[in-house]
């Protein structure tokens, strides 16, 4: 117990599962105010989630975006950066992968791969025109990713409208057969839930960011320029380069996100009146993770667990929908401010220590 305290009391992994228990019970005691059973609550939500193999399937979907979007945010934080555009990126991606899907016929060993790639490559663009304004302007890549996000919102309402609308539908034609990233026989096993070759995709993405950022030179460069910008440049690194291939990363990952959604999920886009808001879960998740990628794919995980579990609690424990963001805001709370954890924790500690010495 005194190693478990010791470890948790540190930045370690520990410190957000700590965090994540202190939400639950946050969330726990929203629910009690509110006249509502919380075991009752989280019972029916664990049982929405690992119920039957299609709910369990679904909530892998749900989880496969985050993870995406979770590493766009994580790698610009990892590099100095602060991206808040993962929803213009994830809708750029989605929107040239729905153009590629529906407009052209290929064999599907083309077809699938070019959508991916394309959509990736756009989203990667996306947010590199963010990294330039940043590098050569001075922008604050804050300010310049919203506006980019109602840019790319409106856009792909407008490329929908134009080139992709099913008559009498507010939504495209349905992409091409030989463009999907449905998984058949994984989606007949798991009761028809939506399985899509996106979820290895994104844990494949995810091993990318590792031995990119740590086992590379290139990751090095992008690492020190985050870290020390003058020191950077003092030792010979192009800061500006840097800049823009961290935020052009960094979109690609959001990118994926959208494509793996419209081609593996949806197979159409429709016009949209919002955005997804899966570029901005992405944001939590890559705080809830620490910015690694075990910690990204781990905070999606919940955070999808979470959203797709809500449904459970609210036909079962009669709770609302919105009780479950109070607990990923409280969960978020307390990973912010993990001095908390460690005042709570602390002094355990120092008793237990103060037991040993007598």
């Amino acid at each position: 117990m005194d190693k478990l305290i010791k470890i948790v009391t540190k930045d370690s992994a520990l410190v957000p599962l700590v965090a994540i228990l202190m939400g639950l019970l946050f969330g726990a005691l929203v629910m009690l105010a509110g006249g509502y059973n919380p075991l009752t609550a989280y019972g029916a939500l664990v049982g929405k989630v690992f119920g039957d193999p299609y709910d369990f399937g679904e909530t892998v979907r749900e989880i496969t975006p985050l993870i995406l979007t979770g590493l766009s945010v994580a790698f610009a934080f990892r590099t100095g950066l602060f991206n808040i555009g993962g929803e213009g990126q994830f809708m750029m991606g989605m929107t040239t992968a729905s153009v590629i899907g529906i407009k052209l016929q290929m064999p599907w060993f083309i077809h699938a791969p070019l959508a991916v790639v394309a959509g990736a490559l756009v989203g990667g663009l996306w947010g590199a025109i963010a990294g330039y304004l940043k590098a050569k302007r001075g922008v604050n890549e804050v300010i310049t990713t919203i506006m980019l996000n109602w840019i790319a919102l409106f856009l792909s309402n407008y490329v929908v409208n134009q080139f992709l609308l099913q008559p009498g539908q507010q939504r495209s034609y349905p992409t091409q057969d030989s463009a999907s990233l449905s998984f058949g026989w994984l989606s007949e096993m798991m009761g028809n839930a939506r399985m899509h070759w996106g979820t290895f995709i994104a844990l494949a993405a995810a091993t990318v960011f590792y031995v990119l950022l740590w086992k590379t030179k290139q990751g090095y460069e992008l690492r020190a320029v985050g870290h020390n910008p003058h020191a950077a440049r003092y030792a010979g690194m192009n800061v500006n380069r840097n800049i823009v291939k961290s935020m052009f990363i960094s979109g690609i990952f959001a990118g994926l996100a959208g494509v793996v959604d419209v081609l593996g999920v949806f197979h159409y886009q429709t016009v949209m009146a919002a955005s997804p808001g899966y570029g901005f879960d992405g944001v939590a998740v890559a705080l809830l993770g620490g910015n690694t990628p075990l910690g990204v794919v781990l905070a999606a995980v919940l955070f999808g667990s979470l959203t797709y579990g809500s449904a459970g609690m609210s036909f079962a424990a009669d709770v609302p929908p919105e009780i479950i963001r109070v607990v990923i805001g409280s969960v978020i709370f307390f990973v912010a401010t993990h001095g908390i954890v460690r005042w709570v924790l602390l002094p355990i500690y120092a008793k237990r220590k103060k037991e040993e010495a007598a």
